[in-house]
């Protein structure tokens, strides 16, 4: 019996059929791509969905009314989800059965991401309970498995949608959107899926490419029931039909660590073709084995790429070379479905209109993004960097849930070459009184060393805009639209100690005291957020924008002469535009957002790309 006959329900996803597939990867949007194995089913479509706004159901025999079908992963607040209330919901339950899998060994459930707080039963039987609304979880639920060949799922998703000391990012916590803030996410809001694995398994995977030494490494972490001695990790290593590597490890106490030495080819011509950039986004694939006594445990397919990134004086380097980074602001909203991808080719079709557009890499705003548009920038080639979702109240219980989210997103994320920078901080959100206040300072500190600790191989930039402690590079957000104003405040006449001493883009000092500019790269990482809103369309006074235009035209022209100007100050090493698409009130994007141009592709590229500021991999 499939789902959709337990539901009787009138609506499905237009992929219902596929979702119920035994499928590989490639063919099915594996949802974690780099610990993928060749057999998985997707739990997304019809759930049965109840809200309980009194909080006051506890277990899931106490719910009796399941009065909505909701199309997961789709927010309830979106029209995707078949429900689409945007009101305040601070408690809300799901319910599902599926076909039990058949097969030996264990049955993992896997949640891509359920907003804030989660409970879940399986069979009626308590099985977690997991915090942070941006990252996922997986629970093991062999030991409730019945022999009657149906699983049921229950979750309890709990999410204040007033708490303000919780990682939320742009979710708006008055009734309807204000301002620069959207509307909330509510429960599931990434894919939900099961895969069979052995008794001994692959749990986690992480890279971590050495383009200075030509080496790989690698740590695996094994989990289940695994034998003291004699489980051996057999690894091969590939680009085409070019074999890289093909070693066997033994593993010790449960994990495998190993540095994969390659054949340096020695030319840069060669050495070019091994290695990973937006121009050139060179994936080595990765077969992975787990072996003990002949017997085949585990098997699972990754990837990885020879790229570093760091900073040289002033400069953003890649592969070893100064590297100018065009950035676009994503903040990676649809109107239908809210933070949900309406499907794995829209996510696709943002890295290539990016790419398209002349940028080289996105800023991610406020929301840790779905692991399949990581892939597709591993893919085709765009950079991202990776900012963790403000909370907006400083407390010991805020730091606390920052701290604890942002160590998992940065475990679950790191081994992608496409992320190249995190930003733990933006604006002082969520640390208000930097300036004023000890605590505040030491957050940011802590954080920015905490992140370092956990993957040194990356910038981090400790506070994104101004008000900057410890930072790899200085980002400034300066939203002034007259081409001639930045020129002046940023070009070949200014004296860097007017800069931070007395300059305040966005009236906030840029550094904080103790912490002056120490040769950091300086990048314009928030400008233009250029608004196009003729007065004669609906709710034209509703929109934002730090300027507006009223004609095309106008908006084609204002950006060809912001982008030339920025291109052409030998300061900055970078910049990040504001925005690729409009997201609801915010109509500043080069997109709408439908992801439909405001005007040709070509002229934003040709603009995007203007001026004396563009850098390649090999010269800048």
């Amino acid at each position: 019996m499939k789902l959709l006959d337990i539901h009787n329900c009138e609506t499905e996803l237009s992929s219902s059929t596929e979702n119920y597939q035994i499928s590989t990867f490639r063919e099915m949007n594996y949802p974690r791509p780099q610990l993928q194995r060749s057999h998985w089913q997707s739990l997304n479509g019809p759930w049965k969905f109840a809200f309980d706004d009194k909080g006051e159901c506890s277990h899931p025999t106490e719910i009796t009314d399941w009065s909505h079908y909701i199309q997961v992963p789709f927010a309830p607040e979106s029209t995707k989800s078949g429900i689409g209330d945007t009101g305040f919901h601070p408690n809300c339950w799901y319910e599902r059965e599926f076909e039990t899998p058949a097969g030996e060994g264990r049955l993992l459930l896997h949640f891509g991401a359920v907003d804030y707080r989660a409970r879940v039963w399986v069979n009626g039987q308590y099985m977690t309970e997991h915090e942070g609304g941006h990252i996922g979880f997986s629970i093991d639920i062999t030991p409730v498995l019945n022999d009657s060949g149906i699983t049921k799922v229950t979750v309890w998703a709990q999410d204040d949608p007033h708490d303000l000391a919780k990682p939320r990012g742009k979710q708006d916590w008055q009734l309807h959107p204000h301002s620069i803030w959207y509307p909330r996410t509510t429960g599931i809001w990434q894919t939900v899926w099961i895969e069979r694995v052995g008794t001994t398994y692959i749990d986690h995977i992480r890279w971590t490419p050495d383009f200075e030494r030509w080496e790989i490494g690698c740590y695996a972490v094994i989990a289940g029931n695994a034998p003291v001695s004699g489980v051996q990790v057999k690894m091969k290593l590939s680009v085409g039909e070019r074999v890289l590597a093909n070693d066997t490890y033994e593993v010790f106490n449960g994990e495998v660590s190993r540095r994969i030495a390659l054949s340096d080819p020695g030319i840069d011509d060669y050495r070019n073709e091994l290695l990973w950039s937006p121009e050139k986004p060179t994936l080595i694939d990765a077969e992975i084995q787990l072996w003990y006594k002949g017997q085949l445990l585990d098997e699972v397919k990754s990837y990885t790429a020879l790229r570093t990134v760091s900073i040289q004086r002033d400069r953003f380097m890649l592969n070893g070379r100064p590297y100018y980074l065009r950035l676009v602001l994503d903040q990676g909203y649809w109107s239908d479905s809210l933070m949900t991808a309406p499907d794995d080719e829209a996510l696709r079709r943002d890295v290539e209109l990016a790419k398209a557009m002349g940028f080289n890499g996105v800023r991610k705003h406020q929301k840790i993004e779905d692991p399949r548009f990581l892939y597709w920038a591993d893919m085709l080639g765009l950079l991202v960097w990776e900012e963790m979702p403000s909370a907006y109240r400083f407390s010991p219980k805020a730091v606390e849930r920052t701290t604890r989210e942002w160590t998992e997103i940065i475990k679950r994320d790191v081994s992608h070459p496409c992320i190249v920078a995190w930003v733990p901080f933006n604006e002082s959100w969520g640390v208000p009184n930097l300036v004023e206040t000890a605590a505040h300072r030491n957050y940011v500190l802590a954080m920015y060393h905490l992140t370092k600790t956990l993957d040194p191989t990356r910038p981090v930039i400790g506070n994104d805009g101004w008000e900057s402690t410890d930072t790899d590079i200085l980002a400034i957000h300066d939203y002034d639209t007259k081409p001639l104003h930045l020129a002046h405040r940023y070009g070949p006449e200014m004296k860097l100690s007017d800069l931070f001493d007395r300059k305040r883009p966005g009236g906030r000092i840029l550094t904080l005291d103790n912490y002056p500019h120490q040769g950091q790269p300086i990048m314009l990482t928030e400008f233009g957020g250029i608004a196009y809103a003729p007065e004669e369309e609906p709710d034209a006074d509703k929109v934002w924008g730090y300027e507006r235009c009223w004609n095309i035209s106008e908006l084609e022209m204002k950006y060809a002469a912001l982008l030339e100007t920025v291109n052409d100050i030998e300061l900055f090493s970078g910049f990040c535009y504001t925005q690729l698409t409009d997201t609801f009130q915010e109509a500043n994007g080069l997109l709408y957002s439908d992801r439909t141009p405001k005007f040709p592709i070509e002229a934003i590229r040709a603009a995007t790309l203007s001026g004396a500021g563009l850098c390649t991999p090999t010269s800048c």
